[in-house]
């Protein structure tokens, strides 16, 4: 999770990850920030995010996110 935290941080370091839980709703992360969030995913993690999974939900926490994370790296 940390390494996820630190991918966000990347793009927006003034946002508090562990708590915000309306990153897409509220404009924090648009569609550029999420194409890049996917590709570090990718890379770091080796974890393939298909495009049936980039849903707003899926992205709008970091905690939705290691979930969509850990579920994809079964």
């Amino acid at each position: 999770m940390e390494q996820l935290i630190e991918i966000l941080k990347e793009l927006h370091d003034d946002v508090d990850y562990n708590e915000c839980e309306t990153l897409v709703e509220d404009g924090i992360l648009n569609s550029l920030d999420i194409v890049a969030i996917i590709t570090e995913i990718d890379d770091r993690f080796d974890v393939r995010i298909p495009a049936e999974e980039i849903l707003p939900e899926n992205f709008n926490s970091a905690k939705a996110l290691w979930e969509l994370i850990e579920r994809l790296d079964d």
